[in-house]
């Protein structure tokens, strides 16, 4: 098919904080240099911020870096850290306040802010635009396109209105390719380009596999008098437990709200396991149950972050491209933060891009500078004095691996000579059903728990129910032949949308997906035992709405 085209000397994918970051820094060295870069922001999201979801204390130094004025703009940070306290919960019904001095000085917030970092691309996307980027919402990347030497061209934005049986509908709309010099790939956490790339130029090569968690996050409205603007809490302990690993958080925002959630490491063993229900019981805990009792649920929303750190973190530069912020894994989890990485990975990729094009730099090179430039900067410092975080815990488990960690980062700064790995992928920890036993989860009680449909349905979650499903099975046997079998299809289970489902017809199992639930988390790519499941971006414009998060 012949398709339209348009040419930019840089594409950037996703306008999440990295991407963004990368299109203002490049607008700012266009405008010192007094020479024209042309950028482009493509977003699958409806609008800009409707599929970013994260905690979030946000780190505000690195706002330095892009804007000068960002203290006296309209920049949405209202509510800065207070004050942080850290529970240990022994039980569904005990707890136990860590002293500050016994925890880890990487969880410490003193000068951030609690923020929607939705709000914060929203606000970076205006900056954008006013600079001269041109941002266009609700187009889906949906393939890679290629040079003739093998080099990346640009992409592809995904065909709008064809149907689920893969012909063209009224609202046939075919997709336009974007070319540039160079395409930057900040599509969050398990991008199935980014991972697509990977792949190709083996940027992982020498690293150990990704590793991830899926975060839970829900907005409540609560009573005045249960609300302690800039209050953070962090828990560690039930509900997970028996191998499970994670923790907790509770921020208290503004006007009256707190934004509560559950990160769930994606090693879990236990197929019966349901994170969603995890999740629903954490909220019954009087830690968290006392701050939401009487309140309102406002929003719900779930996402996988990549937590592997510095020793999972690929090559980020390519023929013709970079892969940059939680696309390629820079999140800080020994910080729980990965926002302020994000965006400076992002001034990276922009000085690298820029001071080359500006020099007359041709398309479709490998700037292999970008590592040099990265290990020069803090950004690499941060990541690997935290590098043995999360395998710590992973090794050691949280009370052994917690004590290391305070060691590590208290005393000698995460510069201890020995640096631990965890090379197992999360997919290949899953244990056999019939070595676990089952979990007997509560029925939600519609006041602090709830089901997943209704929970689904405050994501504000859309896709047209007839196009093509974005959730393609490698082999259509497995789900029934193999993982119901093995593993009583966990699918059912680590979906915290309800988008998988084993069902009786006529006697036979089916394996049934509701595409039209899917909320983009990404956990059946990462989590599928027999990595089964590829997730690709459905129709732009499709998947959840997130007002605030």
């Amino acid at each position: 098919m012949e398709r339209e085209s348009m040419e930019f000397d840089v594409v950037i994918v996703g306008a999440g904080p990295a991407g963004l970051a990368t299109a203002c820094r490049l607008m700012q060295i266009s405008k010192d240099a007094d020479k024209e870069i042309t950028v482009c922001v493509v977003e699958k999201g409806s609008e800009v911020g409707a599929h970013i979801l994260s905690g979030a204390v946000f780190q505000p130094d690195v706002l330095d870096e892009l804007f000068n004025d960002w203290r006296d703009s309209d920049i949405p940070l209202n509510t800065k850290v207070s004050h942080d306290e850290i529970y240990l919960l022994n039980s569904e019904s005990t707890s136990r306040l860590m002293p500050n001095s016994l925890v880890p000085k990487t969880m410490h917030n003193e000068g951030n802010y609690i923020i929607s970092v939705g709000n914060l691309a929203r606000w970076l996307a205006n900056r954008a635009e006013a600079m001269g980027v041109e941002i266009f919402p609700g187009f889906a990347a949906s393939e890679l396109l290629f040079n003739e030497d093998d080099s990346v061209k640009g992409i592809l934005i995904g065909d709008m209105g064809v149907g689920e049986d893969g012909q063209p509908k009224d609202s046939y709309m075919p997709g336009m390719e974007l070319h540039a010099k160079y395409t930057v790939f900040s599509e969050g956490c398990r991008g199935h380009l980014g991972k697509q790339l990977i792949q190709k130029y083996h940027l992982d090569n020498g690293k150990t596999p990704q590793h991830y968690g899926l975060g839970f996050k829900e907005i409540w409205k609560i009573p005045a008098e249960q609300h302690q603007q800039g209050k953070v809490v962090h828990t560690g302990g039930w509900p997970l437990v028996d191998g499970a690993s994670g923790g907790g958080f509770l921020y208290h925002m503004e006007d009256n709200q707190v934004a509560v959630g559950l990160i769930i490491d994606l090693n879990y063993k236990n197929p019966h396991l349901s994170p969603f229900d995890e999740f629903q019981r954490y909220k019954t805990h009087p830690i968290i149950a006392k701050t939401l009792t009487g309140g309102e649920r406002l929003t719900y929303g779930a996402r996988a972050i990549a937590k592997g750190g510095l020793n999972s973190l690929p090559k980020m530069s390519f023929p013709g491209g970079l892969i940059i912020g939680c696309n390629a894994g820079t999140l800080n989890f020994a910080k729980i933060k990965g926002t302020h990485t994000a965006m400076k990975s992002g001034i990276i990729a922009a000085k690298t891009l820029g001071e080359g094009l500006i020099a007359g730099l041709e398309g479709g090179k490998d700037l292999d500078c970008f590592q040099q430039r990265f290990e020069e900067s803090w950004l690499y410092e941060e990541l690997y004095q935290s590098r043995n975080f999360g395998p710590a815990l992973h090794k050691f488990g949280t009370l052994v691996g917690g004590a290391f960690n305070y060691i590590d980062q208290n005393w000698f700064g995460g510069k201890l000579p020995v640096t631990f790995r965890d090379t197992t992928p999360d997919y290949a920890t899953m244990g056999l059903a019939s070595e676990y036993n089952k979990i007997d989860y509560p029925k939600p009680d519609g006041k602090l728990s709830f089901d997943k449909l209704s929970s689904v349905y405050l994501s504000n979650t859309y896709h047209e129910e007839d196009q093509r499903c974005h959730l393609h099975l490698k082999d259509q046997s497995i789900p029934i032949s193999v993982n119901l079998v093995k593993f009583d299809e966990p699918a059912q289970r680590y979906c915290p949308a309800g988008v998988y489902e084993v069902v009786e017809d006529a006697g036979e199992k089916k394996f049934v997906i509701n595409g039209q639930n899917c909320i983009h988390c990404k956990t059946c790519d990462i989590k599928d035992p027999s990595q089964n499941i590829t997730w690709v971006t459905p129709e732009g414009g499709g998947g959840p709405n997130y007002p605030n998060m």
